[in-house]
């Protein structure tokens, strides 16, 4: 008999089981599910949107307040024999009614839950309400009970399974929620049922694809149990003896092509169908291939081919996740893979990602490394939190085992630092604190239930527990004294094995500022410092200007030249990261993406605009690199293809003489780093602070600038602006810029004039009578002359010279 699956999402409404700063009515609001509480409240009218001005800071009422979800619904006797009341998350800690009887209870965001409720249901109209503890209560009650623990933050995000950036972060507003934030449904069915489908597709020792399928069912009888599995034409007939509940298969898939990320091939996905008997059907997609990490190099290898890691950090795209839908995740993987991106590490203060994200990245050849939900804190290992980090690992685990993209599981985020390195050892006083989960329970599950990938216990970590674990040798690391202390010029003091976490902060687009600001966007402004949540945030974007670019004078100043910084800054550390291949293999820059309107390290921002970062990234993460350093040109290429040409390199003085002039038949091979000595003709300048070296080669020019800009005798800008009309290709406009002097990265704003309006390029830096296009697409401008014109036409030189 065909099961039953009765989606529960209409209907619900939502009450407050206690006093509320807002009225709410006596029979509760409208409840979207799924969602949350914060999202409903908003629908109702009932609290002023927290993303924009401060009103943030007026909903912290809402995570220590007890919720309940209510909903009613018919139900019908059928011939089936069980009936399960299936959640596929609840946040966080919740009681489960059926007509006014327990039917369960949960306590972890990051797990699903299935209650049977068969003898709960009655014909006709039942009612289904879901009680929610505030997050705070059961938190606080936790760590008053173990004692509080070390950690970045105040907040008690450590003593419940659930989100830890819902109660803040340095990037992100505290907005702890309450809700049903993924599906619910009734599932009936009579007989044996699919409980799980674990695969595992990888290459066996001869590099042919295998599926490892384990097969978990539900049954009431001891009979023996036939199902059968099918994929890339190959099928097989799984036998589960009598009383058994598992079963386990190998197939060789001999005719499947192999998956490769985007930067090194094609993505073939391949379904797989199980079924049990007659009527239950369990249907999923994998890609095979083979995954390995060398541990002390942290090199990854897919396939047995090494991967530079062209990386970016991913935060939950909103502090709501269940309005992130699949094409807003699509949106953000395309715009990871137009700058070159080919891995997304997914940072463990968010989620285990959802199916949607996972689906995506195996369809567009993004490698995940997924974290463990832990960071920045200690952790206690006692009941009942070990028991649901157990299960909610296992859960994960399988779920996420079909995806080729993912290639890692890592234990958390900066604890085995904090433990070592930041002073936790002596408040803990021989309290637990997380190692047991990163060296005992995490790797034992991942071998048991994944072993087709590697594990890592935690980043940074140099690859055992009696090593500094930042030691740029070993492992991973992560480097925040750039931003935090010292110029971003000092990536260049070492070469590292593997950069996990590095990065430099940034305004986001003037059009999302100007959304998330009510008041006037002017510098020191109150509604914009609220919008900036890292320690001295707005002193450190000024100083970290240092020698590289003026002072600014005007709050259009200032975030021209701290978007541009941050752009530099990065940038500058992935060309000399990447310059240092195969010594260093990855690079993953904090961050991809905000979760609202913020001032932050991301290079989308919050309301999905690319921030001038985006377009540095884009340059730096190329397959081809030009990187200068040491006096010596490095020619990076990640490509699958050699790269061979003449490379010419000049000196010359700002207004665009040739003073010295070097060519060079240079080679590079796939893959491979090509180091060129610059002869001191072009290597020395007469003046740095008039000059400027070029290096051609190909398609591919590098400007590089002997001086910081505060020292350049940059002329004032000097440029021909022509505006025209775009065709029917979607461009709307073309601005032609052609220079009349040096012009220091030239870039467009078009967002200024229409917030729907974006441009294809920027940070382009033109010799004196060079020309430029950029396109302008997404809106009609009232005045399309403005876009050649500041403050929507920026470049260094207009700062330097007023």
């Amino acid at each position: 008999m065909t099961p039953r699956h009765l989606p529960l999402h209409d209907g619900w409404t939502l009450v407050a089981d206690g006093p509320a700063p807002v009225e709410i009515p006596t029979g509760g609001v409208p409840a979207t599910v799924p969602g949350c509480v914060h999202t409903d409240l908003l629908a109702a009218g009932l609290i002023d949107d927290p993303y924009l001005d401060d009103n943030e800071k007026r909903l912290g009422w809402i995570g220590r307040t007890d919720w309940t979800y209510r909903t009613a619904f018919t139900w019908s006797a059928d011939e089936h024999e069980s009936t399960d009341l299936c959640f596929d998350g609840l946040d966080t800690v919740a009681t489960v009614l059926v007509n006014g009887t327990e039917a369960g209870s949960t306590a972890n965001q990051h797990r699903g839950y299935r209650f049977p409720v068969r003898q709960l249901l009655r014909e006709g109209l039942n009612t289904l309400d879901v009680r929610f503890t505030a997050p705070y209560t059961y938190a606080e009650t936790m760590r008053d009970g173990l004692g509080d623990l070390p950690g970045a933050y105040s907040e008690p995000y450590p003593f419940i399974r659930k989100m830890a950036c819902n109660f803040g972060w340095d990037w992100g507003p505290t907005l702890v929620t309450s809700g049903i934030w993924r599906s619910v449904a009734l599932e009936s069915w009579t007989g044996p049922r699919i409980a799980e489908v674990k695969v595992l597709a990888d290459l066996d020792g001869n590099g042919v694809p295998r599926l490892a399928l384990t097969l978990d069912v539900d049954r009431a009888g001891d009979e023996e149990l036939t199902a059968t599995v099918a994929v890339v034409g190959v099928r097989a007939v799984l036998t589960v003896p009598p009383g058994e509940r598992r079963v386990t298969h190998t197939l060789s898939v001999p005719d499947a092509e192999v998956w490769w990320p985007h930067s090194h091939g094609e993505q073939p996905l391949y379904d797989v169908t199980v079924r049990l008997g007659e009527d239950d059907t369990w249907a999923g997609r994998t890609g095979f291939r083979g995954v390995t990490l060398e541990r002390d190099a942290f090199r990854v290898l897919v396939n047995d081919e090494p991967v530079f890691v062209r990386g970016v950090n991913w935060i939950p795209d909103d502090c709501f996740p269940a309005r992130v839908t699949r094409q807003r995740i699509s949106d953000r993987f395309d715009q990871a893979i137009a700058m070159g991106v080919n891995l997304i590490r997914v940072w463990g203060g968010g989620l285990y990602e959802s199916d949607d994200f996972y689906e995506l990245a195996d369809e567009k050849g993004l490698l995940v490394w997924q974290d463990f939900p832990f960071a920045c804190s200690a952790y206690p290992e006692e009941q009942p939190l070990y028991d649901e980090v157990a299960a909610e690992v296992r859960e994960n685990l399988v779920r996420l085992a079909p995806h080729p993209s993912l290639v890692l599981w890592c234990g958390n985020n900066e604890n085995l630092e904090g433990h070592a390195d930041w002073g936790w050892q002596e408040e803990l006083e021989g309290r637990t604190w997380g190692h047991g989960y990163y060296h005992e329970l995490l790797p034992a599950l991942c071998a048991d239930i994944d072993p087709t990938r590697p594990y890592w216990p935690g980043s940074p970590y140099s690859g055992s527990p009696e090593l500094p674990p930042n030691d740029p040798a070993l492992g991973t690391v992560h480097l925040w004294e750039v931003w935090n202390r010292v110029d971003y010029t000092h990536y260049a003091d070492t070469a590292h094995r593997f950069v996990a976490e590095f990065g430099f902060q940034g305004p986001p687009a003037y059009a999302t500022l100007r959304r998330a600001v009510s008041g006037p966007l002017d510098l020191g402004a109150p509604l914009i410092a609220h919008h900036q949540k890292a320690e001295d945030g707005d002193a450190k974007l000024l100083r970290g200007l240092g020698d590289h670019l003026p002072q600014p004078a005007s709050f259009d100043d200032w975030h021209w030249l701290t978007q541009l910084n941050q752009a530099r800054a990065v940038a500058f550390g992935i060309r000399h990261f990447r310059s240092h291949s195969p010594y260093c293999m990855g690079a993953i820059v904090w961050q991809l993406n905000d979760c609202w309107p913020v001032v932050s390290w991301a290079a989308v921002d919050g309301d999905g605009r690319r921030k001038p970062l985006w377009y540095a990234l884009r340059s730096a993460y190329a397959d081809r690199l030009v990187a200068v350093r040491d006096g010596v040109l490095h020619l990076v290429n990640d490509s699958a293809h050699p790269w061979e040409g003449t490379l010419r390199l000049t000196r010359r003085s700002l207004d665009g003489v040739v003073l010295a002039e070097e060519t060079a038949e240079v080679g590079t091979a796939a893959r491979a780093v090509t180091r060129v000595p610059l002869p001191p003709s072009v290597a020395e300048p007469e003046d740095g602070t008039r000059e400027v070296l070029v290096a051609e080669l190909g398609e591919l020019r590098a400007v590089e600038f002997y001086e910081e800009d505060t020292r350049l005798a940059l002329p004032p800008a000097r440029y021909d602006v022509t505006v025209t009309d775009g065709d029917a290709s979607g461009i709307g406009y073309r601005v032609t810029v052609k220079a009349r002097t040096l012009l220091r990265d030239l870039a467009l704003f078009p967002d200024r004039l229409d917030p729907a309006a974006e441009v294809d390029d920027m940070l382009v830096t033109l010799l004196p009578g060079e020309s430029t296009v950029f396109h302008v697409t997404g809106a009609v401008l009232k005045d399309p002359k403005a876009l050649g014109s500041p403050p929507v036409l920026r470049c260094v030189n207009d700062t330097v010279h007023g």
